[in-house]
């Protein structure tokens, strides 16, 4: 996942407040950082942040880079911004998200006598792609909606140009956009984090497909969005910042929350401390700490300024390291203890055995009991770049070996009443080497959210999607749809 971030100035400098709120967003991305700012005209820098921070490839470009208006990004996967001359006008881009589909949109463009300039691993850049694809339409709305209407995935994004910041939220609402406010200047992001230590409030959240207009007189709603949404769950789970709210809804306390109903399916062990992998896996274990009468103490401490999350870089060399450096065991706390790790969840796996597991073992622990924050992961995310292979997941992994053969069904597996999920999450034990495993049940992630299930995106565990998520791809422009203008 990305994370975008756009602000207006009335008047004056957007530079300082586009700088720091797409700072906030470093959790996201770990590959490249970007920022354009449109003044007189449209300035733009992208760096790589794959073994930097972004705040020290950025601190003195934002310095000269002047215009009241400004989008940034930090990216998981392409370069970004992209800028874009089109007979819609110069524009700058960038996007959160996904396109499934890139290959087959790719090809019907470049027979169409489109070219690509950028690309990423010797590939189309997504963000590039959508830039295409928009400037197709008859108008930037026109152009966004039938871009939406070909993806297959999810795609939120930050158009800048003269008018102002176009901010567009995937039709699908995968993906979160927020507006802010303070008295000059008006803003959107990914991550709402953002927003309070520039001064901002938030006004709104955008509905799935919504596509509002950000400028020096406010914010204008250029199209209505829908009530129907499949937000991401994982974003409280683990994807998100702490501080940061999605439909309303704040990280922590969800993993909070998430942490005691662990705990409450938890009455049959002994156990002398819960501890939480940093960062993402201490809001759980908060919570277990609370509901089980237990001490929170931390066995294991990340070396902050250092490493970041081992689950985002895309190189699996890459995470391994990450994984391997970022944990300190404290052998005075974990020796001859009996101890419940929380986790945000078993992806692969690989990392939570040898990186952290391993390190708990070979410090004295005494039993090692692993709760993960939701169930077994089952589905490769069509929506992100977070997995892309059912082979990568731990629990197909267990799956195959039990039944020596690749299952298309699973049903019986997702179905933690089953003895056929009770045998893969032992098989998954004994591959960890942990005393227990005991995931966290769907309906109680689903509490823990405290939304309505056909209003998340639950297709990673279950391989369901609320809303129809394939369209038909046909580029055509036709069809011409007039702005309208309605005050936020």
């Amino acid at each position: 996942m990305s994370g975008i971030f756009g602000v207006v100035t009335k008047e004056g400098n957007c530079a300082e407040t586009l700088f720091c709120g797409t700072d906030y967003h470093s959790h996201l991305g770990t590959e490249y950082g970007g920022l354009a700012v449109l003044g007189d005209d449209f300035q733009r820098q992208i760096h790589s942040i794959g073994q930097s921070q972004f705040k020290s490839k950025f601190y003195e470009d934002y310095k000269k880079m002047p215009g009241n208006k400004g989008i940034g990004v930090i990216s998981a996967l392409s370069e970004q911004p992209i800028y874009l001359h089109s007979k819609l006008g110069a524009f700058c881009l960038v996007t959160n998200g996904f396109v499934d589909n890139k290959d087959e949109l790719v090809k019907l463009l470049l027979g169409q006598g489109i070219s690509f300039s950028e690309v990423s691993r010797d590939a189309v850049n997504i963000t590039e792609l959508v830039a295409k694809l928009i400037s197709q339409g008859e108008n930037i709305i026109d152009g966004i909606e039938k871009m939406f209407e070909l993806i297959e995935g999810s795609c939120s994004l930050l158009l800048l140009n003269k008018e102002g910041i176009y901010a567009a939220r995937d039709r699908l609402g995968y993906t979160p956009l927020v507006l802010g406010k303070r008295d000059d200047a008006w803003a959107v992001t990914t991550e709402t984090c953002a927003f309070f230590n520039n001064d901002l409030e938030v006004v709104k959240y955008l509905r799935p497909g919504e596509i509002v207009l950000i400028n020096e007189q406010g914010i204008k709603q250029r199209r209505m969005g829908k009530d129907a949404e499949q937000i991401c769950a994982f974003l409280w789970i683990y994807t998100g910042f702490p501080a940061s709210s999605y439909a309303g809804v704040n990280v922590e306390v969800v993993r909070e929350r998430s942490g005691r109903f662990l705990a409450r399916r938890d009455q049959d062990i002994e156990l002398d401390l819960v501890c939480g992998v940093p960062d993402s896996g201490i809001g759980h274990a908060l919570g277990y700490a609370v509901e089980s009468g237990k001490p929170f103490k931390r066995p294991l401490v990340k070396y902050t300024p250092g490493y970041g999350r081992s689950y985002t870089p895309p190189s699996q060399e890459t995470r391994d390291l990450i994984a391997r450096m970022k944990l300190i065991p404290i052998r005075e706390i974990i020796a001859g203890k009996r101890i419940v790790v929380c986790e945000d969840s078993i992806v692969r796996g690989t990392q939570l055995k040898n990186f952290t597991i391993k390190k708990l073992w070979d410090a004295g622990a005494r039993e090692v009991h692993v709760r993960p924050a939701c169930p077994p992961l089952m589905f490769p995310c069509r929506f992100n770049l977070s997995t892309r292979t059912t082979s990568e997941l731990a629990a197909r992994r267990a799956i195959h070996s039990l039944e020596g053969r690749h299952l298309e069904d699973v049903r019986e597996y997702i179905d933690h009443n089953t003895d056929k999920y009770k045998r893969m999450v032992e098989w998954i034990a004994r591959d960890l080497e942990v005393t227990t495993l005991r995931y966290q049940t769907i309906d109680d992630m689903i509490a823990a959210v405290g939304l309505p299930k056909e209003k998340l995106c639950l297709y990673c565990w279950n391989g369901q999607c609320p809303i129809k998520c394939k369209r038909e791809t046909k580029i055509s422009t036709t069809t011409h749809l007039r702005p309208t203008g309605q005050d936020l």
